[in-house]
């Protein structure tokens, strides 16, 4: 896996990481509304990202006749979680989805022989970190 490809992956996870600990840590910068909303906002960008990923591989190698709706989910999963629900639900809705996401990609995408281990890898930890700042903001909610 390219170096740049895992640091650009570990630095997606400063937005994760910064507004849990602002709002745990009372820092000032924001008003509480406003870094939940940026949480949230960037949470559903993420998560639409990687129905992107299969949207490419369906359209380019298509695997299977479901995977270009499955691309669908992440975006639309967020958009209509932010429409519908309060901050908690949404929140929840979120990190629910990026373990779906998670387990799709573990058996649907098809990476080559020399990525799968290092990608998987990688968005297991990844992951991981951004469902435990989803609950890190419920509970600060």
């Amino acid at each position: 896996m390219p170096i740049i490809a895992k640091i650009l992956g570990y630095l997606g996870l400063i937005p994760f990481l910064f507004y849990p600990l602002h709002m745990l840590l009372d820092l000032q910068w924001l008003t509480s509304m406003q870094a939940q909303i940026a949480f949230t906002q960037y949470s559903a960008v993420i998560l639409s990202f990687f129905g992107g990923i299969h949207w490419y591989q369906a359209i380019c190698e298509p695997k299977n006749s479901h995977q270009l709706y499955v691309a669908m989910l992440p975006s639309i999963s967020a958009w209509l979680s932010m429409l519908i629900f309060d901050i908690k639900i949404t929140l929840f809705v979120l990190s629910v989805s990026h373990l779906l996401i998670l387990m799709y990609d573990k058996h649907y995408l098809r990476l080559p022989k020399q990525l799968v281990i290092a990608y998987t890898k990688m968005r297991l930890i990844l992951t991981t970190i951004v469902i435990v700042c989803h609950f890190l903001m419920i509970w600060s909610v």
